[in-house]
């Protein structure tokens, strides 16, 4: 089996470093012209013959269109960004004196969900049961926690936390499993 995972652009959400996850934002224009430069500068995989996949939201969709000229043949909402609940569209500076932010942060367990929305734990499951599910091919365009959620689960042994697995805005990983055993490329490396 062999996934491509790349991470949508970037959004206004995404420039003020604000939690934005089921909020469906479209690109900013600097998000649509670092797509417009790495669809020129970066080697990007043939996707021929993979199924095109987003999460359905507005932000995957257009880099699919930005990048490859496509549109999705299967959106999956369980490959949305997590739930922020409350959290949403703010910032560290606007939560740090929250203490259901501060409990939420502090958490080592994944299990304490933020108010209105998803604990880590709950956030991994749903991911991995939509990646799960995906038994062909497949070129997907989703979110950096969403990709980083995949490769903490398939790469344990590397011991990266979710901001280390996260990619660029763009970029992302060529993922192949051979005999049930999974490898990764970057994209984005050269």
């Amino acid at each position: 089996m062999r996934l491509v995972l790349l991470r949508h652009g970037r959004t206004a959400a995404n420039e003020a470093r604000l939690y934005c996850g089921a909020t469906d934002v479209v690109l900013s224009e600097a998000g649509r012209a670092q797509l417009l430069l790495r669809r020129e500068s970066v080697r990007y995989p043939e996707i021929d013959g993979l199924l095109r996949v987003t999460s359905g939201m507005l932000r995957a969709d257009e880099t699919l269109r930005i990048l490859f000229g496509a549109e999705p043949e299967l959106r999956l909402p369980g490959l949305q960004e997590m739930n922020f609940g409350r959290f949403e569209m703010h910032s560290y500076e606007q939560l740090k004196e929250d203490a259901d932010y501060q409990r939420w942060i502090m958490d080592a367990s994944g299990e304490v969900s933020t108010p209105g929305g998803e604990s880590k734990r709950d956030f991994q499951r749903r991911v991995n049961a939509a990646f799960d599910g995906l038994r062909r091919d497949a070129l997907v365009v989703c979110h950096g926690g969403v990709i980083a959620a995949r490769m903490e689960k398939l790469f344990p042994q590397e011991n990266k936390n979710l901001y280390q697995w996260q990619p660029d805005s763009g970029l992302g990983y060529v993922l192949e499993e051979r005999g049930g055993v999974w490898s990764y490329t970057t994209i984005g490396e050269e």
